[in-house]
């Protein structure tokens, strides 16, 4: 059942269904490629499908754990910059990327269950923030990148 069918229902519902729809999305990408067309650049920057799954991890880490979890990057253990979070290591595979975003989602629900919409998270470099924003900003950026992933796996798979 896709977002869409979900019937009415409140606002936190129907964003926590369609961010999950997006991160199963965005790990369907990768369903049936071989790991170096997961790695393939078809474009200048360090772009791929692996480093795309990699890079809404990292995202997702960031708004939900440090923004409103409070711990920060280096605490996580995360890059800096978003532009470091795409890039792959020789050790990163499919399932290795795959099982971390996995567990980023799940720490994800996790730190937002107990917490209403209005709360205001106050981990963020820019200054505080409500979750519904944080809400709205990993969805824009998940939806995003699911774009980017389709055109790449189209490329891949036809040529």
């Amino acid at each position: 059942m896709g977002s869409f069918d979900v019937p009415l229902q409140d606002e936190r519902t129907q964003l926590d269904a369609f961010i999950e729809e997006y991160r199963t999305a965005m790990e369907k990408t990768l369903d049936g490629l071989t790991e170096e067309q997961a790695r393939r650049r078809l474009v200048p920057s360090a772009t791929t499908l692996l480093g795309l799954l990699k890079h809404v991890t990292w995202m997702q880490r960031v708004w939900f754990e440090e923004c409103v979890g409070g711990t920060t990057r280096r605490e996580l253990g995360l890059v800096q910059s978003p532009d470091d979070s795409f890039r792959l290591s020789d050790d990163d595979t499919i399932a290795s990327v795959t099982a971390a975003h996995r567990a980023a989602c799940a720490t994800a629900r996790a730190t937002v269950a107990d917490l209403p919409l209005t709360a205001i998270a106050t981990g963020h470099r820019s200054g505080p923030r409500t979750l519904h924003w944080v809400y709205l900003q990993v969805l824009r950026e998940l939806a995003h990148h699911c774009g980017h992933a389709d055109i790449l796996r189209e490329q891949i798979l036809t040529d």
